[in-house]
């Protein structure tokens, strides 16, 4: 294993401080997530939105010793980090990406790259699948295939793998040579050539010739030869390749796709000359291209034939994101079939850990099948990443785990299989508590997820993750870097659900929530956000418990303010924190000029009571006809933060952009702070910039029946729904008791079923209601988009004359929330 010294050497760094040989097993480039840290290495990164730099002190006084830094101003004070190494470096990736190409050519086994604009991800855990058979796999956690995470991937290998498959991205020139000095793949695969990430090169051409750098060192190349762009560019690099065809006769490997039954697709091959027929596991073409991807590969390694049909009618679908769901008696479930190899594992414990909800943790994990790793060293390490999250309890289901079952905590069961556990589960043995379900396909761990989650209807919202953190680095990106944020997660997360959405803020280094009422803000500390929490509408009967809770109330008026100095005397124990809402225009909550005189009068008297901000609320900062009022506001806005300034005698925090001005104004105005609202959500309220932002909810359900109905015939309640041709109908599963607004009834809604636009016929109910979805192929538990992806909030909000806000608050608590990364 290298040293720091030998680090030095690698990266041709500068040596800042040396200390002592400490171990090195982990590459960390997040300061949240050091697990062992006397034997980590942690790269200061900085980045577009976050600078890692800024985490050195706090790292270090949680025990990591070792540090690649890319800026010498955070190291200027040595005294800091006495037993510390310091290597300075001119790029930190940089670093990151020697450090992991070294450790990469101290092996010789064959590795697998992976590129292309779709399929990396499932072709990777496909060829785990088929080749974990005989071969000891090492690959990509999730989708690791950025400029950080593939060298993290590289170095998970070591002297027991036999074989690495990692997989390669990237979005602009210049990237995928690095990578390649990191995998130096001996067989590559090109899964195909689509418009993902166009807009990062001038044309398809450079794009292609830039992910073709991976393999310029490959012994053989495999790819679909009726891809022409991509053959031809093979063919001009003279690359050696090894590929396969659905209609040339000259291809290595000829397909022929047979009529699909019984969700599956009968296909015959030629190989060698010789005939040979198979059975995939699907009937998607997009799934069918990624299993042909790997059964090219497969017959390139020497796989027999006949051994192709065993592993292949083994495939399974692979779960693209990790879920959480709300599960029986106050639980909370998070499940990730995903993967099932240390790696994985480690992600996934990751984001138990980082679950701020109050009770204990417990993880329900298989057999690792694809780890390895010999089982003995396998099982102890697996305890050791447990120990390390706080893991309080471990099902472990499987006769290996079973085995080991002495290295995990006290209380900890073992079970033979799912069924043995699900046979004896008590509900009433899980409460209050986090619960991780992690486990390879065989196991049927969707059973133990079913058994555990709330039973609700079959109505979901489906909130990505990945998309609010993208919306909340998109309007960093707006503002200057030291400028705080704070986020409104009242009315239940504009209705995406609080807790999870609070989680993920405090996760990503948020400053502030902002709440209506107390309530809302005493649910979260009750689950362990510990976020500053401004409440926007304090009554004074809620004072108590917000200085229970620490929370920090918005004061609007004098008399507010009145009554909150009569409930904190000058005595109090605390120094209670307010925040003073001016009125500069939106005239609906605020202190006007003579108003905060009066106040200011009497803050000037009781300095037990500290003002931690000043804020306003612009009124049109969504129109573009009202930049000039805008402006007016935050002149004023200026004025009377500054009187307020002047009369205490310190500093206050000082906001008043919403989602619509930070885009706006964000260089302008940004002040101290900016309060993101419904932009997090997906939607650009200015209507300027929505293509910047990602769809965060999808509002689906499904299918309950189909109907053939006459011409003549009527549709629902009050027979508003006239059928004047013969239709077909199909009932779906959400009325206006789930949110789903009654005004969309008789055509002016539509849904989503397979890709295909469906009116709304008739009124909608108050639990379901009917859409017209003649000529369509439909069948009773078909899944519906009710918005989302292809059906935007902003288009169904025009239609019944609302906005986005009210769709997505509309929706019923009793609709259940899955959370997801992908």
């Amino acid at each position: 294993m290298l040293n720091f010294k030998e680090i030095a050497q690698i990266t041709r760094g500068t040596l800042v401080q040396w200390k002592d040989h400490y171990p090195l097993q982990h590459l960390v480039t997040d300061s949240r997530k050091v697990v062992n840290a006397n034997s980590s290495l942690f790269f200061a990164i900085k980045g577009e939105f976050h600078d890692g730099h800024q985490y050195l002190p706090e790292l270090y006084a949680q025990g990591v010793r070792q540090f690649i830094v890319e800026d010498a101003d955070h190291i200027m004070d040595l005294s800091a980090y006495p037993e510390a190494n310091i290597l300075l470096v001119s790029n930190s990736i940089d670093a990151l990406q020697c450090v992991a190409g070294h450790h990469r050519r101290q092996f010789t086994l064959p590795v697998i790259g992976i590129t292309g604009s779709n399929g990396k991800t499932i072709v990777k855990e496909w060829l785990a699948q088929l080749l974990s058979v005989t071969e000891r796999v090492v690959k990509s956690p999730r989708s690791y295939n950025s400029q950080i995470g593939v060298p993290l991937s590289v170095w998970q290998i070591n002297e027991s793998h036999t074989i690495g498959v990692f997989e390669a991205g990237i979005s602009q020139p210049d990237e995928m040579q690095k990578l390649a000095t990191v995998v130096q793949p001996s067989i590559g695969i090109f899964t195909n050539l689509g418009s993902a990430h166009d807009e990062g090169f001038e044309s398809q051409e450079q794009k292609l010739e830039e992910k073709l750098k991976l393999f310029e060192e490959v012994k053989c190349l495999v790819y679909c030869k009726d891809q022409v762009e991509v053959h031809q560019a093979v063919q001009e690099h003279k690359l050696p390749h090894f590929n396969w065809s659905k209609s040339h006769q000259q291809a290595d490997v000829q397909i022929e796709i047979l009529p699909a039954r019984q969700q599956k697709t009968p296909i015959q091959f030629q190989y060698l000359r010789k005939k040979y027929g198979l059975t995939l596991p699907f009937t998607d073409e997009a799934s069918l291209e990624n299993a042909l991807h790997c059964l090219t590969v497969l017959l390139y390694l020497g796989v027999e034939p006949d051994q192709l049909v065993v592993r292949f009618g083994r495939l399974v679908p692979v779960a693209m994101r990790l879920e959480r769901k709300e599960a029986i008696n106050g639980c909370y479930v998070i499940d990730d079939t995903y993967n099932n190899d240390v790696a994985g594992l480690r992600i996934a414990l990751d984001v138990l850990a980082h679950q701020s909800r109050h009770g204990r943790k417990t993880l329900i994990l298989s057999d690792l099948l694809e780890a390895g790793v010999e089982e003995e060293a396998l099982y102890r390490q697996v305890a050791q990443e447990v120990s390390s999250r706080g893991v309080d309890r471990v099902i472990g289901i499987g006769d290996i785990i079973s085995r080991h079952q002495e290295l995990f905590p006290a209380g900890s069961e073992f079970y033979l299989g799912t069924d043995s556990f699900l046979g004896q589960l008590r509900p009433e043995t899980f409460r209050q508590e986090t619960i991780l379900v992690k486990g390879a396909r065989v196991f049927e761990f969707e059973k133990i997820v079913a058994a555990l989650q709330q039973q609700v209807h079959g109505t979901v919202l489906e909130v990505n993750l990945d998309a609010l953190v993208h919306n909340l680095n998109y309007y960093r990106s707006k503002v200057p870097a030291s400028t705080k944020i704070m986020v409104m997660v009242k009315a239940f997360a504009y209705g995406a659900g609080s807790y999870e959405i609070a989680n993920l803020l405090q996760f990503h280094r948020v400053d502030y929530l902002a709440v209506a009422y107390a309530d809302e803000g005493i649910a979260l500390r009750e689950h362990g956000i510990t976020l500053p929490i401004m409440v926007m509408n304090p009554s004074p009967d809620s004072f108590l418990k917000m200085e229970q809770f620490n929370l920090e109330p918005e004061i609007y008026s004098p008399d507010l303010l009145h009554r909150f100095l009569d409930y904190f005397p000058e005595n109090s124990a605390k120094t209670p924190l307010i925040h003073l809402k001016l009125d500069t225009g939106m005239h609906r909550l605020g202190f006007d000029v003579a108003e905060l005189e009066e106040a200011l009068e009497v803050l000037a008297q009781v300095p037990h009571v500290r003002v931690q901000s000043v804020f306003s609320h612009l009124a049109g900062a969504d129109e573009a006809l009202y930049n000039d009022f805008s402006r007016s506001q935050m002149q004023q806005f200026t004025q009377m933060a500054a009187r307020v300034e002047e009369v205490l005698g310190y500093k206050v925090i000082k906001h008043i952009l919403n989602s619509a001005g930070i885009v706006r104004f964000g260089q302008e105005a940004a002040f101290d702070m900016v309060r993101l609202g419904i932009g997090l959500y997906g939607v650009e309220s200015s209507g300027t910039e929505q293509s910047g932002l990602l769809t965060v909810g999808r509002l689906k359900t499904t299918v309950s029946q189909v109907k053939q109905i006459k011409a003549g015939d009527t549709v629902g309640y009050s027979r508003k729904g006239i059928a004047e041709t013969a239709k077909q109908t199909a009932t779906i599963a959400i009325g206006y008791a789930d949110g789903y607004d009654r005004r969309f009834s008789n055509g002016i809604g539509e849904v989503l079923i397979n890709g295909h636009r469906a009116p709304i016929i008739g009124n909608v109910c108050m639990d379901m209601c009917m859409v017209d979805v003649t000529g369509l192929d439909v069948r009773a538990g078909d899944e519906v988009v009710v918005f989302g992806e292809g059906l935007p909030l902003t288009e169904l909000a025009t239609r019944i004359g609302t906005i986005p806000y009210e769709l997505l608050t509309n929706v019923s608590t009793r609709v259940k929330r899955v959370f997801y990364n992908e």
